[in-house]
Order: structure tokens, then C-alpha cells, then sequence
């Protein structure tokens, strides 16, 4: 198998032959039956995890079974636990014990500069689904568990390696209630949407930015230094890569989810249209916010208020603001660049509040209109652009190298 064609999800053109010949017999029955076929789809699966972590990259493919094991087991013991009993001892080192592989992967480069050995493509949304089931079980939303359903939700394919985060019990109703066929036909369109869609934004303008534009505004910027015209090319062109490439990796997910029958949750809605920054978190990167928000943010406001921790509420949801981004910033990477890129968004929402406080105080004096609408997407568009040129780590290279 030397000759077998090996490659990350949705980078390659060739990548998609294979999944298209692959979907086909997929489709072909949802369109006459109605249903799917649980052990053709396992089938698939295995197959294109196979091209993804095989060959070169057996390694991460090891990392992947052992990662896999070790989540199953941990849940269905917490699982099983938790019908007995509800120590919130037990939770915590649950928790800890679902996030601690993604801690060292994150933590050993750091510390040694070489990879952990427990690193795959990944890695971070398994984990996500993985402490979202702990957490859900522990509420009691999550009443049954079976092995090979959460297995099976935690390595859907097209999603495996960034997301969308679809939720356990939204994929189980997938999986349990058959398709109506009106529904799948709707499914399927969009399903063909996302992928012309997704090829557009991919591999026509997320390469022009990336590939094109991006390697000469950088290399004007590093030409002239500090700060310059150029650098604030380079923050645009920058903005506008990201957000091409990732929602093209994205509608690509969702489309083969929706060609598979699963209605996978969006990741990306107009985002750069955003009128403030807490606007822009509801429209980028949805699943990865909406995750943060729910088990993070949300749980530790609780948790603060109970006790009292802080008087006043605005404090503790400021707090709570800057807890989850430095969260969000040490899971991106060990480094200033990403942490402050993080403190950088607390700090906005923080002022977005302060702000829309002072305006529901003093509505009749602040003018609300077309034109003001528009300076607000302006300036959410500049300041978010500015946090991703944090982001890239090219003021790293530019002011500290």
C-alpha cells in the first residue's frame, strides 16, 4: 500500500473523488429507503480514517486508538457511576481526566520543544465531545449510554479533525429516527451547496489570500519593519484567509454531513456583518463558542453567583469573561501571541457590555440608524481583524525574532 493515497481531510481535490464514489451507495439509499447502513458506514469511516492517520502518520493513528480507549472507558465508567451516585469529586477528576491528553499535547511541546507522542489531527474536538458528555451525564441530560454510539459519535468523519462540535444528543436523534425523504432531498441540496461553495472559498479565494497575497504584503512588511502600511495589509489579507479557508473546511464538513444524512450544525454565519464583538462570537466558529459558553462560561457564572464569590453580577460576568478567553488562548497554545489574543476579546465584550448598558440607559440621547449600524460593523470588522493579526504570531516574527 505505498502507493495509497494518504492525505488530510479536504485539502486535496483528489481527497473528494474518494469521497464522493464513497458517499454514493450512501445517498442511493437514503434516496430509496430511507435509511442508513450502520456497517457501510463503519465501513466508511475506517476507511477514511485509515487515509487520514495511515502511512506516514501511523503514529497519529496509534495516538488516535489509544485516545479512543481510553475516552470510551472513562465515560462508561462515570456513566455507570453516576447512576449510583453524584460526587462532584468524582466529576472533577473526570473532567480532568478527559481533558488531560489534550493538556500534555499542548504542554510537552512547551516544555521540550518536540511533539507529544499523543498528538493527533483532532485531538482538541474529540476532547470537547468527550467532557460534553461527562458534563451532560452528570446533569442528567444524558439518561442511556451505549459504547458503540458514542464511539461512533466521536469519530464522524467528516468533522474529526475541526469540527463543526455537533452534541451527543442532537447526533443520537440523527442516528435513531429514519429521514423522511423530503427532509433528506432538502438535505442533499444543501449538501451540494456547501461543497460548490466550500471549493470557492477554499481553493479559489482562501488560496489567492493565502498563497498570493499573504507571502508578499508579509514580505513587504518584513522589509520595511515595525509598524507600516503593509503590516496593516498583511492584518487584512490575513483576516480574510482565515475566515476563507476555515469556513471552507467547514462547509465541506457540514456537506458531507448532510449527504450522509445528519444535519451537522453550521459553523459560520456572515461573521465579518457582526455589529459588535459578542455578535461576531455568535457567527464565528459557532460550535467551538457556543461549546465554550455552555460548559465554561455559563457553569462558572453559576458557580460564582451561588456563592457569592463577586457582589456585583457585572463583575462576576467580566470575570467570567476573562476566564473563558484565557482558557480559549491556552488552548490555541503555550504562547504571548495566542494568550493575549484571548485577554484581547475578554477585554472587548467587556466594553461591548459596559457599552450596551450605557446605551439602553441613554437610548433617547444615542441615535440608532442605517449609518450608525454601519460604523458598528465597520469598527467590530477592524478590531476583530487586529485580533487575528495578534493571532497569526507575525508580530512575533516581525518585533521579537
Amino acid at each position: 500500500m505505498t502507493n495509497f493515497p494518504y492525505m488530510i481531510p479536504y485539502a486535496n481535490p483528489i481527497y473528494f473523488c474518494y469521497l464522493i464514489i464513497a458517499l454514493l451507495p450512501m445517498i442511493i439509499t437514503l434516496l430509496v429507503k430511507g435509511k442508513r447502513w450502520s456497517w457501510y458506514q463503519a465501513l466508511v469511516t475506517l476507511f477514511f480514517l485509515y487515509m487520514s492517520f495511515g502511512g506516514k502518520d501511523w503514529k497519529q493513528g496509534v495516538a488516535l486508538i489509544v485516545y479512543v480507549f481510553w475516552q470510551t472507558v472513562l465515560v462508561w465508567l462515570y456513566f455507570h457511576y453516576r447512576q449510583k451516585k453524584n460526587n462532584s469529586y468524582i466529576f472533577y477528576l473526570s473532567v480532568f481526566l478527559a481533558i488531560a491528553p489534550l493538556a500534555l499535547v499542548k504542554i510537552v511541546p512547551f516544555v521540550s520543544g518536540h511533539a507529544s507522542i499523543l498528538g493527533f489531527l483532532g485531538i482538541s474536538y474529540l476532547t470537547f465531545k468527550s467532557v460534553q458528555m461527562i458534563m451532560e451525564i452528570r446533569d442528567g441530560s444524558i439518561k442511556e449510554y451505549s459504547v458503540f454510539r458514542y464511539i461512533q459519535f466521536l469519530l464522524f468523519f467528516p468533522t474529526i479533525s475541526s469540527g463543526p462540535i455537533d452534541r451527543y444528543r442532537r447526533f443520537e436523534k440523527d442516528v435513531e429516527n429514519p429521514i423522511e425523504l423530503e427532509k433528506y432531498v432538502d438535505l442533499l441540496q444543501k449538501g451540494i451547496h456547501n461543497f460548490f461553495l466550500g471549493f470557492l472559498y477554499k481553493f479559489i479565494i482562501g488560496y489567492y489570500f493565502g498563497q498570493v497575497m499573504m507571502p508578499f504584503v508579509a514580505k513587504i512588511a518584513e522589509k520595511y519593519g515595525g509598524f507600516s502600511w503593509a503590516l496593516v495589509a498583511y492584518m487584512y489579507v490575513y483576516s480574510l484567509y482565515l475566515f476563507f479557508d476555515f469556513a471552507g473546511y467547514s462547509l465541506f464538513a457540514v456537506g458531507t454531513s448532510y449527504l450522509m444524512g445528519y444535519n451537522t450544525p453550521i459553523n459560520f454565519n456572515k461573521p465579518f456583518l457582526s455589529w459588535n464583538i459578542k455578535e461576531f462570537w455568535n457567527r464565528w466558529h459557532m460550535t467551538l463558542s457556543f461549546w465554550f459558553r455552555d460548559y465554561i462560561y455559563m457553569r462558572l457564572m453559576f458557580t460564582l453567583i451561588k456563592k457569592k464569590v463577586f457582589k456585583s453580577r457585572i463583575v462576576a460576568s467580566n470575570v467570567g469573561y476573562f476566564a473563558l478567553f484565557l482558557i480559549m488562548g491556552v488552548w490555541h497554545g503555550l504562547t504571548w501571541y495566542y494568550l493575549v489574543y484571548g485577554l484581547y476579546h475578554a477585554g472587548l465584550i467587556c466594553l461591548t457590555d459596559a457599552w450596551l448598558r450605557f446605551k439602553k440607559k441613554h437610548k433617547e440621547k444615542i441615535p440608532s440608524n442605517k449609518l450608525t449600524h454601519a460604523l458598528a460593523i465597520f469598527l467590530t470588522f477592524n478590531a476583530v481583524c487586529f485580533s487575528f493579526l495578534i493571532f497569526s504570531g507575525f508580530l512575533d516574527t516581525l518585533f521579537f525574532k
